[in-house]
């Protein structure tokens, strides 16, 4: 019997991800918001963690679904920035701001003159997962991915989506310059996923 499963997002590239990456588990139907009529709802973010939004994010789906439900609120942290753009990362510069490029541009000239190596900044990525028997929201696991790197000075590569062309991991070549097997290898939502596995299993 398939298990279907729902990804609180409606960024189609994070469903193919998970897709992507999941693509072992058998007997498994990933669905998104539209696949279930929730693509009009909306879960306002009001947490001030990641850890926060996720598993608010996934509550309140997994009760208007009633599906098993997986909820990611990730985003991208710079030092030099304090933290920033932390949990705005997907509204970084307000609603005047509409587009991946914007949002990263103004991060650059933020960081405009950060030295080199002061410019370090890390992907983070939590997973929820909400079952039925869950009725309060500490109750909802979570897992944490991370990936380390640094900002660089402008956008390299056409692969990914966010803030993936200004991000440069270790090796100098930016997440958007990656083929999607490899970027799904080190990336901090193929870290958390991997964690997030024994956890699906048990549920399938």
């Amino acid at each position: 019997m398939t298990q279907k499963l729902l990804v609180a997002t409606r960024n189609l590239h994070k469903l193919d991800e998970f897709r992507d990456m999941l693509s072992e588990l058998e007997d498994v139907e990933w669905v998104s918001l539209w696949d279930v009529g929730l693509g009009e709802m909306d879960v306002e973010e009001t947490g001030a963690t990641f850890e926060e939004n996720a598993r608010l994010k996934a509550y309140e789906y997994q009760k208007a679904s009633g599906l098993v439900t997986f909820a990611d609120d990730s985003g991208l942290e710079v030092d030099a920035l304090n933290g920033e753009p932390g949990v705005y990362s997907a509204r970084y510069g307000g609603p005047d701001i509409d587009s991946d490029a914007g949002r990263y541009t103004l991060l650059l000239d933020k960081l405009a003159s950060v030295p080199d190596e002061k410019r370090d900044a890390r992907f983070v990525c939590v997973i929820a997962i909400a079952l039925p028997e869950h009725d309060r929201l500490e109750d909802i696991p979570v897992v944490v991915g991370t990936v380390e790197g640094k900002i660089g000075y402008g956008p390299r590569g056409e692969n990914g989506f966010g803030y993936d062309p200004v991000f440069e991991l270790p090796n100098g070549r930016t997440i958007a310059e990656l083929p999607d097997a490899e970027k799904h290898a080190i990336s901090h939502r193929g870290n958390a996923l991997r964690k997030a596995l024994p956890v699906i299993r048990e549920i399938i």
